[in-house]
Parts: structure tokens; sequence; C-alpha cells
């Protein structure tokens, strides 16, 4: 930055940062960085709206999802490369302008094709602006600053997919669901002028350009694309007895041990994997990686279970979502100070711990269960998650020699994303697996010889007397009592299941060992 100007009087000095240019260019990525992770979750509770708005049928639908994600995996790993070959600022600029553009015609799109096509280019250079920021918080800030980045970024990565679904269904409603793309274009106009004025953090290198590594590109590309299609499509197709699924696992199983050996033998590497040779980041990646499944995992339960069980309305939903954001805000500031005092091995044991716990309470879920029996639950786990991820940030980016933080960011955003999608794959295997077998022990266990049985089925029989065959009717309302029966046992099991999970990842971080980042440690330059 122009601004930092080293003192002449001592040459070893910190150079001089101009807070006010700094915090600005920041702010403007911070705010680019939310809108390309609302847009995961935005459209979680609006799909029926979406569906009956483009014709689309309840299987193609998922695909606004899907095809957002598929192609951002790629981008994410890829920033880093691109960053130290451009710049941050022209990286940054590039992806938010093509998301903008994407955006409005995702808005616009007329059919469910057009649609899934514009969504997936959005997800793709929309990419670029996640990993970025974490990149400038821990190069750009001084070591003493660099938590106070961290609290920032946790917020925004932990917040944006939480209040997604809330700021969407609310959307849908007021508006229509074009919005939930459309509403990215004054935000996005923000983020151009504030980073193409102020954020000129770095330059870039254009002689990376040289011997540009498309194989390791192509391996990359066509590993993380297949892993993340299996893990997002595979429950829905019965895994392995789907012939896709079956393939593009033998595509990831083959590219991605070739991707790594291609990464950790060229000379220019796309990505590079020495950071893995850092204890720290070793821990903080597996961490993080947990973080993202206890993330979407939950965001992903809890609006289903709503809207599948209860017949929540959109906005229904996103009132009842907003608890699980106030607690992460509220956690935020709390987690910034706490992680200056206290060991953050014991920060991430407690974060996973109050995640597991408020999951596990979760696990007696009710047909009846609304906004005021999920409150506590998603308070304790809104925070504990908030806990967890910035405990988890610094673990992972504090002892990172600054040349490896770029690339590093992108694996971190990636193992976060990968976490989620492996989290929601495991959850829906559960819920379909579980709904089956509890729907077999329920019928299993009615008796029709039983007096209180007979009376139910002749009381709603009484109660369709006007249909053409009541008897049927009456078995087919029963049967819906035991299907809805069925599916809340099968969410108790997956809200145990996370809650689990979080609880063996709240104990792994006992048995690691990080090294506090060095104080002393000279801060990266700032241009």
């Amino acid at each position: 930055m122009t601004d930092a100007v080293a003192p002449a009087s001592s040459p070893e000095a910190r150079p001089e940062i101009n807070w006010t240019v700094l915090l600005l260019g920041f702010a403007g990525m911070v705010i680019g960085q939310f809108m390309a992770i609302l847009d995961i979750q935005i459209v979680a509770a609006s799909l029926p709206q979406i569906q009956a708005g483009v014709g689309a049928s309840a299987d193609e639908i998922s695909w606004i999802q899907t095809a957002y994600l598929i192609p951002e995996v790629v981008m994410i790993p890829l920033s880093g490369y691109l960053s130290r070959l451009w710049g941050t600022q022209k990286v940054f600029l590039i992806s938010c302008t093509g998301f903008l553009v994407m955006s409005v015609a995702v808005g616009l799109s007329s059919s469910i094709e057009m649609m899934i096509f514009f969504r997936a280019l959005q997800g793709f250079v929309g990419g670029a602006m996640i990993p970025t920021v974490f990149a400038v918080a821990f190069t750009a800030f001084p070591p003493e600053k660099r938590v106070t980045a961290s609290v920032i970024m946790g917020l925004i990565v932990t917040l944006a997919p939480t209040v997604g679904p809330t700021l969407g269904g609310h959307l849908t409603e007021w508006l229509s669901w074009r919005w939930l793309f459309f509403i990215n274009v004054f935000p996005g106009m923000v983020v151009l002028f504030l980073v193409g004025r102020y954020a000129h953090f770095d330059k870039g290198d254009p002689s990376l350009a040289k011997g540009f590594d498309w194989w390791g590109l192509m391996l990359m590309a066509a590993f993380l694309m297949s892993l993340q299609f299996v893990l997002e499509e595979g429950a829905k197709e019965d895994w392995f007895a789907d012939d896709m699924i079956l393939l593009l696992s033998v595509v990831a199983a083959v590219c991605g041990p070739a991707f790594i050996w291609r990464s950790l033998s060229y000379r220019n590497p796309i990505v590079e994997l020495r950071a893995f040779g850092n204890r720290n980041f070793v821990v903080g990646v597996l961490m993080t990686f947990i973080v993202g499944a206890a993330l979407f995992g939950g965001t992903f339960l809890l609006p289903l279970f709503l809207g599948r069980v209860r017949d929540y309305s959109a906005a229904e939903v996103g009132t009842t979502m907003i608890v699980s954001g106030l607690a992460m805000f509220a956690m935020g500031p709390i987690a910034g100070r706490l992680v200056r005092a206290v060991d953050a091995r014991i920060l991430m044991f407690v974060g996973f711990m109050m995640a597991a716990w408020g999951m596990w309470d979760a696990h007696a879920v009710t047909a009846e269960w609304g906004f005021w029996q999920f409150a506590g639950v998603q308070a304790m786990r809104g925070a504990g998650v908030m806990i967890a991820m910035i405990a988890s940030q610094q673990v992972t980016m504090a002892t990172l020699p600054p040349h490896m933080v770029k690339n590093a960011s992108g694996l971190v955003n990636l193992s976060r994303n990968v976490g989620g999608a492996f989290g929601l794959a495991v959850l829906n295997t559960s819920l379909t697996q579980n709904t089956a077998l509890h729907m077999v022990e329920l019928t299993n266990a009615i008796d029709q010889t039983n007096a209180g049985v007979r009376g139910l089925i002749a009381g709603m029989t009484q109660r369709f007397a006007a249909s053409i065959d009541p008897q049927a009717s009456a078995m087919k309302a029963v049967y819906g009592m035991l299907q809805k029966q069925a599916t809340t046992l099968a969410f108790g099991d997956a809200f145990a299941l996370l809650a689990i999970g979080c609880a063996c990842a709240a104990f792994l971080t006992l048995l690691s060992q990080p090294a506090k980042a060095d104080p002393a440690a000279p801060p990266s330059e700032v241009h």
C-alpha cells in the first residue's frame, strides 16, 4: 500500500499502516465474501417457490444449490495462485463483477436449464471472493490485530449460511424468489467501489504465468468436482447403486492422488501443498473440516425438519433459524477476547462440546417442536461453532510463513466446504435409512387386534365417511401419521449423529499440541 511508510529513524521498525485505507479495503472484501457464502444457502427455504416459478421437477430443483457448489470448490483453491499472479485486488474485482452479472442472469432465468447454467458460473466466479479475504487478514494486518480480523471473518463464515434461509424466506414472501439474486446488485456495487479504491494490498507476479500447470488444473478440477458431486448427490441416488456416482467416485479416487503427486513434483504448481508440513495447519484444517460439517449440517437439518414435519412456510423457517445467527453474532466478540487469553486447544474443545450439547438436546425432538423448543438448541450450537471456528483459524494460520498464506487460505476454505458436503451426505443417508427403519418398526409394533388401534381406525373411517372408500382413506391417514412419526425419529437420530461427531472432534483437539504464534515474528509486507 503506498500509504505505508517505514520511519527513516528506525529502519527495522514495522511499516506505518494507514488504518483508514486498510479497513475500508478490507470491509469491501468482507461484504463480497458475505455475499458469496450467503448465496449457498439463501435459496434453501425458497426451493418450492423457485420450482414453481421455472417449472422444474423435484429432482431438478436441488441442482440450484448443487450447481453453485460444484464449480465453487475448484475456484477456492485456484484463487491463491491467481492472487499471486495478478494481485489480490484484481482477482477480487474480476470475481465480484462476474458474480454480479451471473446473479442478475440467474434472477432473469426463465427455465431450470438456464438457471442451473448461470448458477454454476455464479458459483465459479464468486468462489474467489471467499479465501482471498482470509489471506488479507493474515498478511495485511499486524499480528496483534489478526485476531480481530479473524473474528470478523468467523462471523461472516458462520452467519452467512445461517441467516441465508431467514433472509431468503422473507425476501420470497415480500417480493419474489427472483430477488434472492437481484439483492446482490447494490452491495456488489459498494464492494467494487471500496475494493477498487482502497484494496491495494499487494502486487501480482506475472512471471508465474510461465509454465502454467494445465495438467494440475485439469486433475484438480476433475477430482474436486467429482468428489463434490458424489457427496451432494450420492444419498439421493443410493450411492454406488447408481452408475454415475460409481463412475465419478472412481474418477475422484484416481485424480485425487494424481493431483497431489503433480502438485508436489511440478515446479510451479496450481496449489502449493507444502503448508501441510506445518503441524498447526494440519490440525486446523481437520478442525475446520469438522466445523464445516457442524455448521452446514445444522443449517441443513433444521429447515428440512420444519418444512417436512411442521409444514412451516419459508418465512416461518427463516424466523426460527434466526436464533442461531444471533447467538453467533453475540459470541463473536467474546470468542475474540478469549482466543487472546486461552489456549486455542481448550477453546476448540469447549466450542465443539457446546455444539455437541446443543445438537444432543435435539435428539429428543417431537413433531410438535417449533421456535421455542429449538431456541436453546440453536443458541448452544451457534455459540459453540463460533468459538470453534475462531480458535481453529488461529491454530491453522498463526505459524505459517507469509508466502504460504494465500495458498493456505484456499485450502482452509476448501476443507470447510468439503466438510459441509461430507456432513450433508452423511446426514442425508442417515435420514433416508433411519426413516425406513423406524417405519418398519412402527408398522410391526401396531397390533390391529388391539382395541385402541381398532378404535382409531374406526374413528378415522367414520371421519372419511363421505369419501369414495372410507376404509382406504382411513388406512392412508394412519399411514401418514406413522410416516410423520418415523421421519421425526429419523431427524432425532440425525441430530444425535451430529452431536457425536462434534464430541469426537472436541476430544481430538486435546491430542494436538499446536505451538503458539511467535509474537515477535515480522508482519507481512503491506504494499
